[in-house]
């Protein structure tokens, strides 16, 4: 008989929302992470309207923690030229991985989850399944494994853990600030086929680029010229990490293992937004597994899950779609003129933050705009 019901491996946001899904639901689920948290993690910390409204449904509580810094107010900027500053915005909140990831696992060990974090993982057994650690073994009918982008559980079951022609790469910074007013800004092109990002932190600044690893051979030149575009001079370590860039996995497993998070590829493609795909995903794993073993066939629960993940993966397809538009040098000129000049697009893609949209009405108005996109971009480069 087996240990649990369920093996969740990893406990950050995928993980965490896994496991309280589960545990809620009835399941014994052990929760599993080599780190002892709190841990630091590599992340802009965006915290979405869209991530808020997966967190609220999931955990329960209207915050992860008490002291998340709220903003109202972002800029945007793409290629060197400023697109717009807007106020008023739907709320977008700060937060630090160190303070949310801790928060999320706090709570699904309180609904019942088994506390195996801080103990590092020696084997995985994606048959049984089962996971090694220091001094035990612990088995269950399923596995979700949330272990990230450079999943041991994906390597373990396709031979690598992601595409190293599609992945993505982010280099970013912590900035003390005694600015405590600093908006949002996200730049386009800041990177190529990428962006930029300062975001206010209440201990400072966390600034940062990011794009595709494979048209990015030199990022450390890419983050101090961002910098020095910031105005920003800082001694603090650099870091890095790999970002799965929208090319996400189509079977997000094999037999009784689902794959959740940045494991199965759910990042957005445009935003290199994480944590809201996490948590949703997780949620959806969880459901499928408990919905496989209450009919008595844990095999199907990949097929269900499988099918609960098409919103997700039809809106970072559409997204992908977009992205050639922003990035295109052909395209791009037209884009930045149309989104500074027209007040529909913004006011989509500012609810698409707040998770009042997903990018279906956006890849419909923004294909409908190719033809002056061209004309534009056209017209520019014969001015110049």
């Amino acid at each position: 008989m087996a240990d649990f019901d369920l093996l969740v491996l990893g406990a950050g946001p995928a993980g965490s929302a896994a496991a309280i899904t589960a545990t809620r639901a009835g399941l014994r689920v052990a929760l599993i992470d080599k780190h002892r948290f709190p841990r630091n993690k590599l992340c802009g910390g965006g915290f979405t309207g869209r991530s808020m409204r997966y967190f609220q449904e999931i955990f329960g509580t209207d915050l992860p923690y008490d002291g998340m810094l709220r903003r109202d107010a972002v800029s945007f900027c793409a290629f060197g030229q400023e697109v717009g500053h807007f106020t008023n915005v739907p709320p977008l909140h700060m937060t630090m991985r160190w303070d949310l990831d801790h928060a999320l696992l706090r709570a699904a060990v309180a609904a019942g989850a088994t506390d195996l974090t801080g103990q590092p993982v020696s084997a995985i057994d994606t048959l049984t399944p089962s996971v090694t650690l220091r001094d035990q073994t612990v088995t269950a009918r399923l596995l979700i494994a949330a272990d990230g982008v450079n999943s041991t559980t994906a390597r373990a079951l396709f031979g690598k853990a992601f595409d190293a022609d599609t992945i993505g790469f982010a280099l970013e910074v912590e900035v003390p600030s005694d600015t405590p007013d600093t908006p949002v800004r996200i730049d386009f092109g800041a990177a190529d086929w990428g962006y930029g990002w300062d975001f206010p932190k209440t201990s400072g600044r966390t600034i940062g680029v990011g794009g595709i690893l494979r048209r990015n051979g030199d990022l450390k030149t890419a983050l101090a010229t961002y910098l020095r575009h910031l105005d920003v001079t800082t001694d603090s370590p650099i870091k890095g990490q790999f970002l799965p860039f929208g090319a996400y996995r189509r079977v997000p497993g094999k037999g009784p293992v689902l794959l959740a998070g940045d494991a199965a590829g759910l990042v957005d493609p445009i935003t290199g937004e994480g944590i809201a795909y996490a948590m949703k995903s997780g949620q959806l794993a969880a459901q499928s597994a408990v919905a496989a073993m209450r009919s008595g066939a844990p095999a199907t629960a990949l097929p269900l899950y499988r099918d609960a993940l098409r919103p997700i993966h039809r809106a970072i397809s559409q997204a992908r779609m977009i992205r050639p538009m922003i990035f295109l040098p052909a395209l791009r000129g037209g884009f930045v003129a149309g989104f500074r000049n027209s007040s529909t697009l913004r006011t989509e893609y500012l609810r698409l933050l707040a998770g009042e949209t997903e990018y279906g009405q956006i890849t419909r108005r923004t294909i409908a705009r190719i033809p002056r996109l061209f004309m534009r971009s056209a017209f520019r480069q014969t001015s110049a």
